[in-house]
């Protein structure tokens, strides 16, 4: 009876770690972010009763979700060394799945989101095996490269909601604006996630922009990069005709930029990066939520 409650118990154990290698909550995060964007950016000129019942729509958005599960996993399974390091928790919880069945659940989430593809239809197949490959090429070998893992890892962030825009075949402006102000702030994150894992990243020989030039240029990048934010804000609130009460959203983002800059010539220390790069992730599921309110006529 022991010996059964521990199978058990170690079953349930690597279940949650591998829960935590997927992080189901960023995947359940993503897929209602892109029911949100579909419904009133992407295709606003339909009901919610038409979003809710295309069946293709939704195998994209789980094809998509299965993809970035898979990325996580594979992601863990080489940064093991890095995050002994940088998230010795997270590392103790997540390995608790062994390697082959974080290989072996690799390959099942990839199979099950090509599968998905073939369902939506074959011409999106291509598209979900470069999305794939892509997603293992950057955690074998791109990210540790000096810029390219930065542009590569936002890419890869914002690649589901390509798949939303090519779906619709909505090539607009307003989406272009949305997608400018989500990559950069996608990059102003990638970059004070740098500063955070400093340590590790060294340690392990990454040549991320903090460890090839310092702590400073990082800081003044950064910086750069919020200025050239307040472009797409501004696109963004002069399009309030279209964008309608959202616009209160993008408003108030701009104070809390000036503060994440201040806070970085400041007060420059890890467990700061750490509540900036907690800061931008609140912003993110902020702007996601405040999707809703572009049906709110200003």
């Amino acid at each position: 009876m022991l010996f059964k409650n521990q199978e058990r118990n170690k079953i349930l154990i690597q279940l949650l770690a591998l829960f935590a290698s997927v992080r189901g909550h960023t995947l359940f995060t993503i897929i209602f972010a892109q029911y949100l964007s579909a419904r009133y950016i992407f295709a606003p000129q339909t009901s919610w009763e038409y979003i809710l019942t295309d069946s293709k729509l939704f195998m994209l958005f789980m094809a998509t979700s299965l993809a970035v599960a898979g990325g996580y996993v594979i992601n863990n399974f080489y940064d093991a060394e890095k995050d002994q390091i940088n998230r010795p928790f997270k590392y103790l919880l997540e390995h608790q799945a062994s390697p082959a069945l974080q290989l072996f659940c690799y390959s099942i989430l990839n199979f099950l989101s090509l599968l998905l593809a073939v369902f939506v239809s074959l011409r999106t197949v291509p598209f979900f095996l470069i999305y794939i490959f892509g997603l293992w090429i950057y955690s074998h070998l791109l990210k540790k490269h000096f810029w390219l893992s930065n542009l590569f890892a936002v890419l890869l962030a914002v690649t589901p909601f390509i798949a939303i825009m090519i779906y619709f075949k909505n090539f607009s402006s307003i989406v272009f604006y949305h997608a400018s102000f989500l990559f950069l702030i996608m990059l102003i994150r990638d970059l004070i996630k740098d500063l955070e894992n400093f340590k590790g990243d060294w340690v392990r020989n990454y040549k991320t922009i903090t460890v090839v030039f310092g702590e400073k240029i990082t800081i003044i990048t950064i910086n750069i990069l919020i200025l050239l934010t307040f472009v797409p804000i501004k696109l963004l609130i002069d399009s309030k005709e279209v964008i309608h009460s959202m616009v209160y959203y993008f408003l108030s983002l701009i104070p809390f930029l000036l503060l994440i800059v201040i806070i970085l010539w400041k007060s420059p220390t890890q467990k700061m990066y750490l509540w900036l790069h907690n800061l931008l992730k609140v912003l993110i599921v902020t702007g996601i939520l405040s999707i809703i309110l572009i049906r709110f006529p200003l």
